[in-house]
């Protein structure tokens, strides 16, 4: 018996696949082809493939028709798909379907070679580890939830991990980027490197350069000592650059040339330097509303949209919100030494009903609101903050742009409000304030000020 990886290649164009065939010859591969979608099905209907390599575009049909079917009857193959340059959306669509990988037409032998190799050792791997079924999974990384729309976050992670493709993060305030970020770093071949994360949007435009590339002694005043940027710092692992859409133009054109690259130059530095860095970014906005009103460059997102992972916003989520409340309930009660156990049925239905605008992270300081301000075994109505007491929860819209008829209010108003009510539970202690909203107090005197 054969000890070659089988690889059917799913490609119409005879000089391509003669050429694809070439880059495998030396492989420990047995290449067999077909030119079109109806002898794929023949072929699949007596013999299944360690992996298929499947062309999108096919002269009777789209290749996604056949990968679709390949998952719906569960057939045991790896897919990469194969897809004309500018077709990213595709691609994203076909790992969320549930492709192993994609390659960009054109690519060389080495981006064929080392795609089939991951596939292989993906193959490898998963036969030595017997996996939870989807919907055994309670939990994934940082994760906490088992709702359907988690089980597929879940899924892509897996898919996106395995390969050195750029993910492109989107989702609400607090649903959990960086988690998903630090995910993928952690089920990828990079994960004993390291994982560096940076805020577009905390960092003043002015220090985002230095910050990203780092910059050499007497570079700008106050640089009395040379210092390692972000390319630096995460050379051989993994960089998310989180709230992406915020960075300046300008240095977004360097961004671009970095990641073509791999080069950068430190801030008042002539030396070209050399890194080797897989990418992951994130936003909160809408990316190509951006980039269709000018604040992103178009060839640096579709740079970066290359598998797009959308987190589902916590209203979305079934049970999951229940599952989290008491996570956080015993971690903050273990953590502050009160008696807290158990969450009232009245206050479950009051959290299933609620939109919950902030995502976990406002559950999170929901739970730690409660603890720090109470104590007993069970978590009643009347310790809730005051939105939950009120009965008022702030309109929010569904995903990240609205339905019609939906009201949206200013993110301020939504900052102002929550602002306000922890001053109000902390009786006027906005130092107390702070620590539960995870602020500095300047932060909330100077916004005070501003409304006055």
């Amino acid at each position: 018996m054969s000890n070659k990886t089988s690889l059917l290649m799913v490609e119409d164009s005879l000089s391509l696949a003669a050429i694809y065939m070439g880059y495998l010859r030396d492989e420990s591969i047995d290449v067999r082809h077909v030119a079109s979608l109806a002898d794929a099905v023949e072929y699949l209907q007596h013999t299944v493939p360690d992996i298929l390599l499947l062309d999108i575009e096919l002269p009777d049909g789209n290749g996604m028709e056949l990968l679709n079917e390949i998952m719906a009857q569960k057939i045991q193959t790896d897919v990469i798909v194969m897809t004309a340059h500018g077709s990213s959306d595709m691609a994203g669509q076909a790992i969320r379907t549930g492709a192993f990988d994609f390659l960009t037409k054109p690519f060389d032998a080495n981006r064929l070679q080392v795609t089939i190799a991951n596939a292989i050792e993906h193959r490898k791997l998963s036969k030595k580890v017997k996996t939870l079924s989807e919907l055994d999974r309670d939990g994934y990384c940082q994760f906490i939830g088992q709702s359907l729309p988690m089980q597929a976050v879940y899924r892509i992670i897996d898919s996106v991990a395995a390969s050195d493709a750029t993910a492109f993060i989107v989702g609400e305030s607090g649903t959990g980027k960086e988690l998903a970020a630090e995910a993928i770093h952690r089920q990828s071949k990079r994960a004993d490197s390291t994982f560096h994360a940076i805020n577009c949007g905390a960092i003043p435009a002015e220090l985002m350069e230095s910050e990203l590339f780092g910059h050499v002694k007497g570079a700008f005043t106050g640089a009395t000592a040379s210092r390692d940027g972000a390319a630096t710092i995460a050379d051989g692992g993994t960089l998310f650059l989180d709230e992406i859409c915020e960075m300046d133009l300008d240095l977004q054109k360097k961004l671009l040339r970095f990641i073509q690259s791999g080069e950068f130059q430190r801030v008042g530095s002539n030396k070209i330097e050399r890194v080797n860095i897989r990418f992951v970014c994130a936003t909160n906005k809408d990316p190509m509303t951006e980039v269709r009103e000018g604040r992103f460059r178009e060839d640096l997102y579709y740079r970066l949209h290359v598998i797009p992972l959308q987190l589902p916003p916590l209203r979305d989520r079934d049970d999951d919100v229940l599952v989290i409340a008491r996570r956080f309930l015993t971690d903050f009660a273990s953590a502050e030494n009160k008696s807290f156990s158990s969450i009232s049925p009245e206050v479950e239905r009051i959290f299933m009903a609620y939109q919950w605008p902030g995502n976990v992270r406002e559950l999170q300081n929901c739970i730690q609101n409660i603890v720090v301000l109470h104590d007993d075994e069970e978590v009643t109505a009347k310790m809730l903050p005051l939105q939950f007491r009120e009965g008022q929860p702030a309109p929010v819209a569904k995903g990240l742009q609205a339905e019609e008829g939906s009201v949206v209010e200013p993110l301020w108003i939504v900052e102002k409000r929550a602002i306000e009510q922890a001053i109000e539970q902390c009786d006027g202690n906005v130092n107390r304030a702070a620590g539960l909203l995870e602020v500095a107090p300047s932060t909330i005197y100077r916004k005070v000020q501003s409304w006055q």
